[in-house]
């Protein structure tokens, strides 16, 4: 049996970023929040909690003065850090940069009275910070189908400025091909249309990397968190190029008498799945 390891699986740099950061603030003060999950993985999540990290869904939980709140890798609204402000409670910032990124990007052109449409999950953690900046003129987009009819909204309100950005896990794919209606669609109606493409590079190289083993391999193992937006999509992108693709958290998932059979399998993690779990389905193997 071969197996194919991706270069790219496992923690981006963002990720990676803020889990350390993580570790390092809970050693150094033991009244240490985070709002929302660190990152989309419940072993990293569980690993934290062991060391003694508290998980907050809300500021409003947090009853001691002296308390560290750290904003994890997906960001936050921007009202949070006002509120915090207003609460003096500490901020450690741990916003993936390319985040950033992306909020300066929708304030900017939001300003400039700009109609934004962003690519992805209305209710992902990313975008809620994202829209937060887009000051109401905005519309979300998760799927290809759904842009006739924002198109539809654009030119029935007369907007003349439109601009397109995406979540920074979007597939790169789907991007391209929804950035292509736009611009064959606006052009008509002389509406200006500025696309900044706000997948990470690591995020593209790793869609890519999936796919090409993807077309080698007769079963195809996706490992990362049941709610990690950026393993859903390498799941759907190795799904397109090999039927027997499977999507696990954990090496207790794999079904290996199953895998006897094949004779070459490929191994992709997504960008918040920690090492251990891509060693413990090599050695599984």
């Amino acid at each position: 049996m071969e197996v194919i390891l991706g270069k790219t699986a496992g923690f981006c740099y963002g990720v990676k970023r803020a889990v350390e950061g993580a570790k390092t603030e809970i050693e150094k003060c033991k009244n240490t929040y985070c709002l929302g999950e660190i990152v989309h993985n419940k072993q990293v999540v569980e690993n934290l909690k062991k060391k003694g990290m508290k998980f907050i869904e809300n500021l409003e939980e947090i009853k001691q003065k002296d308390a560290n709140v750290i904003i994890r890798a997906h960001g936050v609204p921007k009202n949070i850090y006002k509120l915090a402000k207003e609460k003096n409670i500490k901020i450690i910032d741990y916003t993936c940069p390319n985040v950033l990124k992306i909020h300066e990007i929708a304030d900017k052109y939001s300003k400039d009275g700009y109609y934004i449409i962003l690519c992805g999950n209305k209710n992902h953690p990313e975008n809620l910070g994202t829209i937060s900046y887009c000051n109401q003129n905005y519309d979300v987009v998760e799927k290809e189908e759904e842009i006739n009819k924002i198109i539809d909204k654009i030119i029935s309100n007369n907007m003349d400025k439109v601009l397109l950005i995406s979540q920074t896990t979007y597939n790169l794919e789907k991007f391209k091909n929804i950035e292509k209606v736009l611009k064959n669609q606006l052009s008509k109606k002389n509406i200006e249309l500025i696309v900044k493409n706000t997948i990470c590079r690591a995020t593209e190289l790793r869609q890519k990397e999936t796919e090409e083993i993807a077309q080698k391999v007769d079963y195809m193992i996706i490992i990362g968190g049941k709610n990690s937006s950026n393993t859903k999509k390498l799941y759907e992108i190795a799904k397109k190029h090999c039927d027997n693709t499977v999507c696990i958290e954990t090496v207790k998932e794999l079904e290996i008498e199953k895998l006897k059979k094949f004779n070459k399998i490929g191994i992709m993690a997504g960008a918040s799945t920690p090492d251990e779990s891509i060693k413990d389905v090599l050695s599984s193997l």
